[in-house]
């Protein structure tokens, strides 16, 4: 029998192949559903392509590829419940499950030949012919030897493997007095408030390069190392005591900086006093009461179990991935987009369906978070993430996959209208933008018991002076109407500059919806840095509501009576090729901001070099300044007197100096042939890179969401390269999209409208101190009942805590 199978073989064996280095054998889970060994009816794993196959998706596999040969694992699991003293004298292979339960493996392998499921046991292999078993042999014993496939990818993450920078022992830092606060982050040269880095040497803080993973940047900090050759930077939101994310731009990768914390202190960053939890489950003392209350470990919760009600097994540290995909998978829209469409994304799946969005969602989060975390910074990590950075990460994902089909995630989708006044002239300005949640602040200063709080201050101060336990926590009750009054107030615009007096001014800025979306997602900002850099969790109870009425923070659009602000941008720096023209002459002396100057002057850099700095970026302030710095600092006229270039009176012969206009808006080169390498025409990505600020990742979505006509590609290729967009405004919000002139506002299929009326379905939940450590649960009312989803549990909620929620999805009455 052995000898007829192994005939059998034969003509299949050119497609038996042995799994090289680069090779990633799935044998742990089907690529199309949660089967594994321990599954009833086994995995197949294919001996050509190593992709790993559930009974019921193996078929499809052959019809698809013509693969006839697959190895089929089954593993049997034994529950022992002896010592492991016992199981050890025995030589029992003992494992522990997450209840804490120890059971045994026992192990089944056999080579199946399809279509007729011809079988061959192993290690049985050793009886076919001579011809067949040496090769086939080998690589059986390969794949059974293999490591795991998310191991491999896990040692090609951000965080494996790195090697120390040849410049972390002698890196020289600037004694420039420069000190990084806790919070407020910046880019010094850009709007961007995310993926930013601190360079270790000057302690300019600036973003990050834009990639295809959902996280954004202009390339400012790549920009200072080419300008400064300054090699080593920190990504700031990555600083813990065991270390941080550091870069080096010279050495171009990932790299460890062994005297890291030193190099922090220099800027004012105290590591070790940065606490993180390592692991996703670790029950903090000081949160114990949280920790009780949001999974109801108080109470008998029943469990729930089958469609809708199924689990996610915890990765380690997958609880922030496990809850966000929990809540849009309770959203019909997803469900219709994946669920409601799974045989189709089966039959036309490609072949390594390991690397497709539209297959992986819903499935295993082992072979989802590889997928969706592929070449992010963060989520590949095995590290604790932000909920909220998730979803919008997720959004980003689902975006890109989503071209030409139904986008899932445009129920979110809202425009925001924001209104910028001037305080001195009184003019205002009405822009727009796409977002896709709601960011409520949380005034601690409207807490209801503040006098309990105050009290609890005091007897803890005592209990830690006097060495006595502390006393029982007391924690901060704010009403969800203070946060929801807080979003509405206007807030102050730094470094505000008025084209209507053509200089620095005052100015606030109030947000309001131009349009309401399906769902409201509402983000609580929970999450600060204390002034020692500790970062810290507000401790606080707010009574969100399950029912929710926007319709009062509608937009207006401009108001009768109102004045509009110019539309004008800064003056642009003199250019530096113009200020030693001697055909120049000087016409009095110049207006310098001299508070500026000393500023700098006081960090040690020559005074002329402070003047000519705050003069050549147009008194725009110190920061600005200072970056200039260090710009030029190596030039031979670096601490040269100020040498002003002016106009030549009107009967003067003399070549023009170029006046004060709106900033030139040509993206760069760099980024169109990015988008034109994708097949897009070049006036159309020019377009949509002035509309979207030069952002690769808005253009794409612009470019997908505005399809040109035949009549707009003629008239836009002629004049692409030369014309400025007017209709495009600047977006300085990180996880907003593309921004959209008055005329597109609803235009575009995607926005949708209706009344601000909504109703609480899900909420997701954080226990711990900070976003970098604790857990997540969430909470789903589904058929007219809450239930708890925390991690592989599943049960029916006695008591939702609404007050302790983190992130909140409301979806619009149907009644309105």
């Amino acid at each position: 029998m052995a000898t007829d199978l192994g005939e059998l073989l034969v003509p299949y064996m050119p497609t038996i192949r042995v799994p090289r280095s680069g090779d990633r054998v799935y044998k742990s889970e089907c690529a199309f559903s949660y089967d594994s060994p321990e599954s009833e009816g086994g995995l197949y794993v294919c001996m050509n392509t190593f992709l790993g196959f559930g009974r019921e998706h193996v078929e499809r596999h052959y019809r698809k590829t013509g693969q006839s040969v697959y190895m089929h694992l089954k593993r049997h699991v034994k529950e022992v419940r002896q010592m492991a003293g016992l199981a050890f004298l025995f030589g029992l292979e003992l494992n522990r499950d997450f209840n804490g339960d120890d059971y045994e493996y026992e192990d089944e392998a056999k080579l199946v030949i399809f279509p007729d499921h011809y079988e061959i046991p192993l290690p049985n292999i050793e009886e076919l012919p001579a011809l067949v078993s040496e090769s086939v042999t080998i690589a059986c014993d390969a794949v059974l030897n293999a490591g795991s496939a998310y191991k491999k990818q896990e040692s090609d993450s951000w965080e494996e493997e790195l090697q120390v920078s040849k410049h972390a022992r002698s890196l020289r830092q600037q004694e420039n007095g420069v000190r990084i606060p806790p919070s407020g982050w910046k880019c010094a040269k850009c709007e961007m408030r995310e993926n930013l880095w601190l360079n270790l040497t000057d302690g300019s803080v600036l973003c990050g390069k834009w990639f295809f993973d959902g996280s954004g940047g202009n390339g400012h900090a790549l920009e200072h190392y080419r300008e400064t050759k300054f090699p080593l930077a920190v990504k700031l939101d990555t600083i813990t005591p065991d270390g941080a994310d550091i870069y080096s731009f010279d050495e171009e990768e990932a790299v460890l900086d062994p005297h890291i914390s030193e190099h922090l202190t220099h800027f004012g960053i105290d590591m070790l006093k940065m606490q993180r939890d390592v692991h996703c489950r670790t029950l903090p003392n000081s949160r114990a009461s949280e920790w009780e209350v949001i999974q109801e470990s108080n109470l008998k919760l029943k469990a729930v179990y089958g469609s809708g009600y199924t689990g996610f097994k915890n990765l380690g540290n997958s609880c922030y991935l496990s809850t966000t995909m929990q809540v849009l998978f309770s959203i019909p829209e997803f469900q219709r987009a994946y669920v409601g469409n799974l045989q189709r994304i089966f039959d036309y799946s490609p072949l390594d369906p390991t690397q497709d969005f539209s297959t992986q969602i819903g499935i295993s989060p082992k072979m989802f978070k590889a997928l969706v975390s592929k070449g992010h910074p963060e989520f590949s990590s095995n590290r604790q993430q932000d909920a909220h950075e998730f979803f919008l990460h997720v959004i980003s994902v689902v975006q890109r996959n989503s071209a030409g089909s139904e986008n899932p995630s445009d129920v979110f989708r809202f425009i925001v209208e924001e209104r910028v006044q001037c305080c001195q002239s009184q003019k205002v300005r009405y822009t727009q933008r796409v977002d896709y949640l709601m960011q409520l602040p949380v005034p601690m200063e409207a807490a209801t018991n503040r006098e309990e709080l105050i009290a609890y201050e005091a007897k803890r101060k005592d209990a830690e002076e006097n060495m006595r336990a502390p006393p029982e926590p007391v924690r901060a009750r704010v009403p969800f109407t203070a946060c929801l009054q807080a979003f509405t107030e206007p807030e102050n615009v730094p470094d505000f500059w008025s084209s209507a007096l053509q200089a620095k001014s005052a100015g606030v800025k109030t947000s309001r919806f131009g349009s309401f979306p399906d769902y409201m997602v509402v983000q609580l900002k929970k999450f600060t840095f204390g002034v020692d850099w500790v970062p810290k969790k507000l401790d606080v109870s707010v009574d969100v509501p399950d029912f929710l009425d926007l319709n009062r923070l509608r937009a207006t659009g401009l108001q009768a009576g109102e004045e509009e602000l110019p539309d004008l941008t800064p003056p642009i720096v003199i250019p530096e090729d113009t200020r030693g023209n001697t055909t120049f002459i000087f016409h009095g002396s110049p207006e310098i901001d001299e508070s500026s100057v000393m500023q700098l002057a006081e960090m040690g850099f020559p005074l002329e070099a402070c003047r000519k700095a705050v003069y050549y970026t147009g008194n725009m302030g110190a920061e600005m300044a200072f970056n200039w710095i260090i710009a030029h600092m190596e030039e031979p006229d670096f601490a040269e007197p100020l040498a002003i270039p002016s106009y030549m009176e009107p009967d003067l012969p003399s070549p023009s100096l170029p006046t004060a206009s709106p900033l030139d808006n040509q993206p760069p080169e760099e980024s169109i042939a990015i988008l034109t390498s994708m097949g897009f025409p070049r006036h159309h990505t020019i377009q949509a890179l002035k509309a979207t600020n030069n952002n690769l990742e808005r253009a794409l979505d612009w470019i997908f969401t505005h399809p040109e006509s035949e009549e707009e590609s003629e008239a836009m290729s002629d004049m692409a390269d030369t014309e400025p967009n007017d209709t495009s405004f600047s977006n300085a919000n990180a996880h907003s999209d593309s921004t959209l002139s008055p005329d597109q506002e609803l235009s575009s299929p995607r926005v949708r409208d209706g009344p601000g009326r909504y109703e609480l379905f899900a909420f997701i939940s954080h226990m711990g101190t900070s976003t970098m450590s604790g857990h997540y649960v969430c909470h789903i009312k589904k058929e007219g009942r809450w239930v708890i989803y925390n991690d592989h549990k599943v049960c029916l909620s006695e008591r939702p805590p609404k007050n302790l929620g983190y992130i909140y999805f409301y979806r619009r009455l149907s009644s309105c």
